[in-house]
Order: structure tokens, then C-alpha cells, then sequence
């Protein structure tokens, strides 16, 4: 039966209280696992070309816009503290759920690492799921990752595979598309099973719009086998945070929750009566990734990263980056 995972995200907007109700509501609608996200904006790079982005005669989009002042200004008001962090993971003990964040810049590790987190569970974004050098020191510090492969190259993924298996850990591959959100049409739920060649234990962290599709991706696939399913969660309005829009709800969570004690046989006839065509989001078992998923990873991968001793600016040549 596949484990939910309740990602939080910063739909908390830095309030600790409102982090509080979100891992109560989370465990009491089913989540396996809550996460969070170790975001601190002081680690945002600034990378010129974002600043104003680049368009092609056409006018469409070649390099995104995300001036970094702006950014930061926006992140600095959803920071935790490590406090912040420590007090999440007695909250997700407290209502029996296993915590797990994901790291975004290299010299976090240590700090972070040493909190107390039981099972010593990591999520990796898509964006570092090939930054090997990050990957090698958080296995100094976690025994399970779960990492999300939706910005990663095929042989990316292959050679990830093959350094979490040399270092001996417990491993588990995400797919998912890097486009927020996705369409159906953009799942490829397939993919899970090419993912299986790499690790025994795969997902899909969904990052479909709740008003077009509800979680239908999410159900296709717990019914294809998925390990893991991931998704953004709130209990706010889906117009009060940045990811809301993809963002579910506790009804949804219960709901998703519920589904996965169905059988097989109960699961297609449910999917078939909400989706008659539900195939469309099977797709292929391997796919290029879209011009917005490649616009995405140009900016998503390297957006924080870690100071060098003698910096002096955020400027990007100053900076230690995930791969570096």
C-alpha cells in the first residue's frame, strides 16, 4: 500500500502556529510523512540573466524572469529558524507521522542534519537529484532519500541510482513533471515503472492543478503501484500561498488516503467513473523534458547555494553550488 506524503511546502508562510495546525491536520487526514522545505533566503544567488530574462524574436520565453531582490524579499518572509525545525519534528512525532525536509544549499547540512529526525529520512528536489556532491554529504548524515527526478536526464537518474546503491543507502526515485502545475496529458505515469529498473521503490510527486483535475494523477497512480505519492498540502485557501493552486486540502488528503485501502478492481472502476479516458495520463515511459521544464531547471537548479569564505555579494561567481 503506497505512503502519502504530506509536502507542506511553505504554505506555513513562516507562522509556526499555522505549521502547527498543518502537521496536526496532515497526520489526522491520513500523511504517512509531513515535509517541509530547509529554505533560507539569505542562500538565494544572484544569477544575472533571471534578472530580466530572455525572449526570442517571437517574444516566447527563453530564460525566465526572477529579479533577485524580489525573490529574496519573498522568501525571507517564510525563513524557520532551526528552532522552527526541531519543534516540526516533535509536532509529526507527537501525532505519530515520520518528518522529513528537503535541503537546499550544501552548508545547511550539518545544522540541519543534527537535529533529531527518527528514521533519518531526506527528500532531494528535482533540481539536485544530480548534484552528487550534495548527495554524498547527506549520506553522512541520512540512511533514506527519496529523491524527485523530474528536472534529471536519463542518465542523471542512472548515475544517481548508482552512487546511492555505492554508498549503500535506502533510496527511493519520484517521478514527477517540474512544470507547476502539470496538465494529465503531462504525467507520463508510466514512467514509475522505468524508474523500478534503477530501485525497487518508486512514486509520483504530483504537481497537477487541484481546480482542473482534483487528485485523479495521484489516484492513477497508487492504482499503476506507486511506493510513494507526494503532494502539496494546505488548510488554507488555495489564493493565500504561492503553491496553493496545487495544492490539497484535508477532505482531498482523507479522500487520497482512503483510496488506497480499495483493491485493484475498485480503484479502475472509481478512476474510470471520475475519468473515462484516464489513460491520457499514462504517457510514455520516457520522455524529453518540456522547454518549460528545461526554462525550470536552468533557474530552479542553482537558485541557493552555499557562501565561499571570502564572499562579499550574492553575485553567482561567489557562491559554492550544489554540484560544485
Amino acid at each position: 500500500m503506497g505512503k502519502i506524503i504530506a509536502e507542506i511546502c511553505q504554505n506555513h508562510n513562516g507562522d509556526r502556529s499555522l505549521l502547527e495546525e498543518m502537521v496536526k491536520s496532515a497526520a489526522e487526514s491520513g500523511a504517512d510523512m509531513v515535509k517541509i522545505q530547509s529554505i533560507w533566503s539569505d542562500d538565494v544567488t544572484l544569477r544575472p540573466r533571471f534578472e530580466e530574462g530572455q525572449f526570442d524574436e517571437a517574444g516566447v520565453p527563453q530564460v525566465i524572469k526572477r529579479p533577485y531582490q524580489a525573490e529574496k524579499n519573498r522568501l525571507a518572509k517564510l525563513d524557520l529558524t532551526l528552532e522552527d525545525h526541531q519543534h516540526f519534528i516533535d509536532l509529526c512525532q507527537k501525532y505519530n507521522v515520520i518528518p522529513l525536509t528537503t535541503i537546499f544549499a550544501r552548508h545547511r547540512i550539518p545544522q540541519v542534519a543534527a537535529l533529531n529526525w527518527p528514521e533519518r529520512w531526506i527528500k532531494v528536489a528535482s533540481y539536485d537529484a544530480a548534484s552528487y556532491s550534495m548527495l554524498r554529504e547527506l549520506a553522512e548524515h541520512f540512511d533514506n532519500f527519496i529523491i524527485s527526478t523530474g528536472a534529471s536526464y536519463d542518465e542523471e537518474i542512472k548515475q544517481t541510482a548508482d552512487l546511492m546503491k555505492s554508498l549503500g543507502k535506502n533510496f527511493v526515485f519520484l517521478h514527477c513533471v517540474t512544470s507547476y502545475p502539470n496538465t494529465l496529458q503531462m504525467c507520463n505515469l508510466t514512467r514509475q515503472e522505468w524508474l523500478r529498473q534503477h530501485t525497487d521503490t518508486v512514486g509520483w510527486s504530483d504537481h497537477t492543478k487541484i481546480v482542473d483535475d482534483g487528485i485523479i494523477a495521484s489516484k492513477i497512480a497508487l492504482y499503476l503501484g506507486a511506493n510513494f505519492v507526494e503532494r502539496h498540502f494546505t488548510i488554507l485557501e488555495s489564493d493565500q500561498t504561492k503553491d496553493g493552486p496545487v495544492s490539497i486540502t484535508p477532505t482531498l488528503l482523507k479522500e487520497l488516503a482512503d483510496f488506497r485501502h480499495l483493491s485493484k478492481e475498485e480503484q479502475l472502476a472509481h478512476i474510470e467513473s471520475v475519468l473515462p479516458d484516464w489513460e491520457v495520463a499514462l504517457g510514455e515511459s520516457t520522455r524529453d523534458m518540456t522547454p518549460v521544464e528545461l526554462q525550470n531547471r536552468d533557474y530552479y537548479r542553482g537558485r541557493f547555494a552555499s557562501p565561499k569564505a571570502n564572499q562579499k555579494t550574492a553575485h553567482e561567481d561567489e557562491w559554492v553550488y550544489n554540484w560544485d
